[in-house]
């Protein structure tokens, strides 16, 4: 192998990376998160909202939690691609903190990338 390809190697790899946000929970490994349009903490829940093409629902959503000290950070993802032909929308999906096995008021990070265009 030839330092040139070496090298070329090296920013493939380094450019996937930092295509794609990954989130890594002991449970599951690593998974690609889901760009969110915007995210709101409330004193009881957990509000996101999504790019859908008309046919997402809560229940394709997962969540993971992690945990350190008193504050828990939480990344989002899809269990399924979307595969429905409608415009893209907005969708907003709210999660309780007892959903996410918060308690109220805790201090929360939100991880997943926040974006303006499904890409």
């Amino acid at each position: 192998m030839t330092r040139r390809f070496a090298l070329f190697a090296a920013l493939l790899l380094i450019s996937g990376c930092a295509s794609r946000a990954v989130y890594s929970s002991p449970d599951v490994g690593m998974v690609e998160l889901e760009p969110l349009l915007s995210a709101e903490v409330r004193a009881d829940s957990l509000v996101i909202r999504v790019l859908s093409r008309g046919c997402t629902t809560k229940a394709d959503m997962a969540f993971f939690v992690e945990r350190a000290g008193s504050r828990a950070s939480v990344a989002f993802g899809r269990k399924r691609v979307e595969t429905c032909d409608g415009q893209p929308a907005p969708l907003e999906i709210v999660f309780s903190y007892s959903e996410l096995g918060l308690k109220p008021g805790q201090s929360v990070a939100i991880v997943n990338p926040l974006s303006t265009s499904a890409s």
